[in-house]
């Protein structure tokens, strides 16, 4: 026995590992296809070196320590035939030469040959058991992980495991229970990136090789009926197909600036120019006709937007945001689609007012919808489109309220008819609000009572109660000198044009010629012959006193009315998106800052809400002028959890963009 040991201690490194090698895989494949329901194993499965010959033999004595001779033994000599068959057929594949597979599939190792050469080893533990020991109890677990055979420069003739981070749970299964299972593709030790920040955790990405657009998948929730060609659809009448796309794309300046909000993502997805090719792959993809965008830097929008998008057929208008900032909004339409009436654009910023000291913006459009020539002599109405960026910081609700009302009265003015009335609107963007929060509601329904409310409450962002000090909103809210009305009115648009209202040009002021004022002399005047010497003569028929008649004139009403602690809107706006997810019972995300998923970007439009709550489908309004006809659906937290979160290798901002597809009449004139 002692010249046996030494025997073996003598062989080389790697005839001692192949050794042992067989000897364990003969019986481990035995024992595993003695309990296994499966009469024939397809593929050729085996493990290769992932180390030094020294750290190979401990880790394979090590497993079979933990299986127990015994247990192998002992299923090995009461296994069928047929399968002890298979696995010295699938063993042999593994062999360099035949001779070696009949020594090491021979006899058995007896237990004292064994426990010498764990000495050798310098192992610890000694070996469990003899051959008629009881067989240890199965642990259930997942099933091995096996690869089919791949060549390898230093193993011709193995296959290659890649080897991960194998736990003793993945080596002690039992493989009558799970089916097997392909293991995914290892990253080499030497090739894997180092993770730059020391202390914090990284996202980790799921368990199985899922591609990330099928992670991220987004179904299209189609509201309409039987559409048309040519971007018409067919029902009660033709009508004007559009679709339009709100997306916050990151600014890298913002990005940069905040990085503590990135640690999860890989350095290289948060490139620039990774980041643009994605982003104008989602802007081909969706292909929309109307596009509002948030967060568009200046130099990246001259040098690389702007050009991109007008190759693919848009026209576009961006407005910086002011003071030092280098982001902006811009909104892009395809010509072919739209006629532009009027473009304005929006500051926010008012100097000496401290509610409107900082720098967001908007953008408001008129735009004209063009029909197909071959509809004959047909119209559609006017189409409003707002884009904006409202304040982030969670405590200021009053600025985020002040801010909407400039936009409100904006749109007002842009979307006014003629006759009082407003044409269809569009109002999208990021408004760093949470659904259901005073300002979303504000917006939806119209109306908000404010005073005395807590300005963090606003936005619903964040829950600041605690805090002692709590700023509060107090009424009125915005100084007269804004010149906006609570109504969110211009006050020049708030009242409609009277005709009889007075002009002061030469026919208003004759009219004064000759009344008793005017033929009286002042006191004073200086007596010039031909001049000031002649009194003027009251023409027959001339009324006494003009200034009479008109004081019985009522007053006029006042040009800026205040109301007390509300304000409100008439622009009857709903939102696309419900918020929330039937099918997985979880809310809808637009964002996830700091891993947290909220929603803050929305895409709102005119149509009356619908107040019957006995309604069970997912159109929570009254069609009007503008109709729905479908939404690019949202997703939830726990989705983007396991896509790493936001920016990832699929999206690359920040933001989910929002799409909806909007059907317009069509009247004869």
């Amino acid at each position: 026995m002692i010249a046996s040991c030494l025997c073996y201690l003598l062989l080389p490194a790697a005839r001692l590992f192949r050794a042992l090698s067989d000897a364990f895989f003969t019986c481990r494949k035995n024992a595993l296809l003695a309990k296994s329901s499966s009469p024939q194993v397809e593929g050729n499965f085996a493990m290769a070196p992932r180390g030094h010959d020294q750290e190979e033999c401990e880790g394979l004595l090590q497993q079979w320590r933990e299986e127990g001779s015994s247990q192998v033994l002992s299923t090995e000599n009461e296994g069928p035939l047929v399968d002890k068959g298979l696995a010295q057929s699938s063993l042999a594949l593994l062999m360099d030469n035949p001779g070696e597979q009949d020594a090491a599939s021979e006899g058995k190792w007896s237990s004292r040959q064994l426990s010498d050469l764990r000495a050798a080893e310098n192992l610890v533990e000694p070996f469990p058991g003899v051959l008629g020991e009881e067989p240890l109890p199965e642990v259930e677990g997942p099933m091995w992980a096996a690869v089919p055979m791949q060549t390898h420069p230093q193993y011709a003739d193995c296959a290659v495991l890649p080897m991960g981070p194998l736990t003793a749970e993945q080596w002690e299964e039992d493989p009558a229970v799970v089916a097997w299972s392909i293991a995914p593709k290892p990253v080499p030790q030497e090739e894997a990136l180092m993770w730059p920040f020391e202390g914090l955790g990284q996202l980790q990405p799921p368990q199985m090789e899922i591609p990330y657009h099928e992670i991220l998948w987004r179904e299209w929730e189609d509201f309409s009926t039987q559409p048309d060609a040519q971007g018409l659809e067919a029902g009660d009448g033709p009508q004007f197909q559009f679709t339009l796309m709100s997306y916050n794309i990151l600014a890298q300046d913002l990005m940069q600036q905040s990085s503590e909000l990135y640690l999860h993502c890989h350095p290289d997805i948060l490139n620039w120019n990774y980041r643009f090719a994605n982003i104008m792959q989602e802007f081909q993809h969706w292909d929309p006709d109307i596009l509002c965008l948030q967060e568009v830097q200046e130099d990246h929008y001259w040098e690389q937007l702007e050009p991109s998008l007008r190759m693919m057929g848009f026209t576009c208008f961006y407005k910086r945001r002011t003071g030092c900032k280098t982001d902006g909004c811009a909104v892009c339409y395809k010509p072919t689609r739209f006629r532009l009436l009027c473009a304005s654009p929006v500051e926010y910023f008012r100097p000496g007012l401290e509610l409107l000291n900082r720098d967001n913006v908007g953008l408001v459009l008129l735009l004209q919808p063009l029909v197909p020539e071959g509809l004959g002599q047909v119209s559609v109405a006017p189409l409003c489109v707002a884009n904006t960026h409202i304040l982030y910081n969670p405590r200021r609700g009053d600025v985020k309220l002040a801010q909407i009302a400039i936009l409100l009265a904006e749109v007002d003015k842009v979307a006014r008819l003629s006759d009082g009335s407003h044409c269809p609107i569009i109002l999208c963007g990021d408004l760093n609000s949470v659904p259901e929060s005073p300002l979303y509601n504000f917006i939806r329904d119209g109306e908000l009572q404010y005073h005395g409310m807590p300005a963090w409450k606003v936005s619903g962002q964040e829950d600041f109660s605690h805090q002692l000090y709590q700023r509060k909103l107090q009424a009125p809210l915005w100084p007269s000198s804004l010149g906006i009305t609570d109504c969110c009115q211009y006050v020049t648009s708030c009242h409609p044009k009277r005709s009889e209202r007075r002009k002061y040009g030469r026919d208003f002021l004759l009219r004064f010629r000759f009344c008793s004022i005017a033929c009286q002399r002042p006191v004073g005047l200086v007596l010039m012959e031909g001049v000031t010497d002649s009194k003027p003569e009251r023409p027959a028929g001339w009324a006494e006193s003009v200034l009479e008649e008109d004081s019985s004139e009522p007053e006029p009403e006042p040009v800026f009315p205040r109301t007390v602690g509300t304000i409100q809107h008439c622009l009857h706006l709903t939102s696309v998106y419900a918020h929330f997810l039937p099918q997985h019972g979880r809310p809808e995300v637009t964002t996830m800052p700091l891993g947290l998923g909220t929603t803050v970007d929305y895409i709102f439009f005119s149509a009356e809400s619908c107040e019957n709550e006995e309604r069970t489908d997912r159109r929570l309004y009254q069609d009007g002028t503008l109709k729905l006809l479908g939404r690019l659906s949202l997703l939830s937290e726990e989705i983007l959890w396991a896509a790493n979160g936001l920016p990832n290798p699929f999206c690359s901002s920040d933001h989910l963009c929002l799409l909806a597809s909007f059907g317009m009449e069509v009247t004869a004139p």
